[in-house]
């Protein structure tokens, strides 16, 4: 399949290097097949490329004297967080040695004065918020999953909280990583903003563990809004859904989220959430502030969706319903998946401006009819993302083909309009062939030199990001 391919493998040096590891680490390093399968890619239709071995480190030192020994055979080192990203980037395409990182799950420390946290990377978004809770504080940024904190950086992760809180890039003020040599390094202190040196926290994160094994973040955090109203509001097309999107944002409605179901993800969540929303474009919002501010914000939002021929309008402040919403949305995979049973979900992502997204989206649709491809779409619509979840047959090399075909499609369409292959999957091995053509020559070359400063002996997470 595209993007995936087995690299050479350094035998004598693994099997070497697994030696001197169970010297260290005795029964910790652990060879079954069905767990070094896990440690693969499981989530969506990549080929699984396991891990010869998998360690679960419970320290920085640990991780280092891994490094060390990894280093010395020449052995590949994937870190692993949660396993829920969705291009292969936990592959091993080359072997390896697995890094899982849940035993390194502590809450460091709590800044509440200071908003900022300090964590171990097996710390999971949904735990640190549980954590949270009695300080009055949460970390917003949410892509769906229970991921991993450390996964979520290293991906660059985003979500449906995107439009009014920022990305992984805006909410993670420090980190700490172990480098090939084994060397420890932080990229900046707690201060909410520096001008010294380059910035190595931004270069990190999205760098798709390929330069560093991150082992402890320091993460902004935000207060727990006073109130929260969730309002959905049907369309008669994409176009119209977009166009309120737009206006929403042009007039400074601080809308915390704005989420897209095209007709068809509707239809699914109805059926497998038990609602009843009406089976067309639909939006969901929430908004965060005061109870007035939130009355305000929807109220206001209901008038520009009436003027773009938006219909049944309704907000909620009620708890209990607005999750119930959320979840509905966050379930939207798993809906999608009972449109065509025994089918695989192949989940793809584009990212344009928000001023071409009707386009794009409506491009999209016409090019799935077409091929009658089966493909519900959502979008984080704030910021111009949007998914496509394929329904396809992965024993069935044609409709494979097929989406294969979309996928390019779609990644140089969304090129094409001063967008990017990938708003928040990340490149991975999946999109690995699109990079180049989005950054240009000059920009791969420029990644191409720190990658080879850094990883001299390519052996953090090889074969990812089109880096070798």
């Amino acid at each position: 399949m595209a993007g995936v391919h087995d690299l050479a493998r350094n035998e004598t040096g693994i099997a070497t290097a697994i030696e001197v590891l169970r010297q260290r680490f005795g029964a910790r390093l652990e060879t079954g097949q069905a767990l070094r399968e896990q440690h693969a890619h499981t989530t969506t239709w990549l080929r699984n490329q396991p891990p010869d071995a998998v360690i679960c480190p419970t320290s920085t030192e640990e991780v280092q004297a891994i490094l060390g020994i990894c280093t010395e055979y020449r052995v590949p080192v994937i870190p692993f967080g949660a396993g829920s990203s969705l291009e292969g980037h936990v592959n091993a395409p080359a072997g390896g040695i697995s890094l899982d990182f849940k035993e390194m799950n502590a809450i460091l420390a709590v800044h509440a004065e200071d908003m900022d946290c300090v964590i171990q990377p097996g710390v999971t978004r949904k735990a640190l918020n549980t954590h949270l809770r009695a300080t009055g504080l949460f970390f917003p940024v949410d892509p769906g999953a229970d991921a991993s904190l450390g996964g979520m950086a290293a991906t660059g992760a985003s979500g449906t909280n995107a439009v009014r809180y920022g990305t992984m890039k805006d909410n993670v003020l420090s980190l700490k990583a172990v480098l090939p040599s084994g060397e420890v390094v932080t990229t900046a202190q707690r201060a909410r903003k520096t001008s010294a040196g380059y910035d190595l926290t931004r270069l990190m994160v999205g760098s798709e563990g390929t330069l560093g094994v991150i082992t402890e973040l320091t993460l902004r955090l935000q207060g727990i809004p006073e109130a929260v109203s969730a309002a959905t509001c049907s369309f008669p097309d994409v176009g119209a859904a977009c166009a309120a999107v737009i206006a929403t944002i042009q007039y400074g409605i601080p809308v915390a989220r704005i989420e897209l179901l095209d007709a068809l993800q509707v239809r699914a969540v109805n059926a497998y959430s038990k609602l009843t929303l009406p089976e067309t474009p639909l939006l969901l919002l929430e908004f965060h502030g005061s109870e007035a501010g939130v009355a305000e914000q929807a109220r206001a939002f209901g008038e520009i969706a009436q003027e773009m021929g938006g219909h049944g309008f309704t907000f909620t402040t009620r708890e209990e319903d607005r999750n119930r919403l959320w979840q509905a949305r966050h379930d939207a995979y798993w809906a999608g998946l009972q449109l065509r049973p025994g089918a695989r979900g192949l989940s793809t992502d584009v990212c344009v401006p928000v001023s071409r997204l009707a386009d794009c989206v409506s491009a999209a649709q016409d090019r799935l009819a077409a091929m009658g491809m089966l493909a519900p779409i959502v979008g984080h619509v704030g910021d111009g993302n949007f998914h496509c979840l394929l329904l396809v047959d992965t024993e069935d090399a044609a409709e494979v083909a097929q989406a294969e075909e979309f996928i390019g499609w779609l990644n140089e369409l969304a090129i094409s309009m001063d967008g990017t292959c990938t708003g928040e999957h990340g490149i991975g091995q999946g999109k690995a062939g699109y990079l180049e053509r989005e950054l240009g020559q000059g920009a791969m070359g420029m990644m191409q030199a720190i990658k080879r400063a850094v990883d001299p002996l390519n052996i953090l997470n090889p074969g990812k990001m089109g880096l070798g």
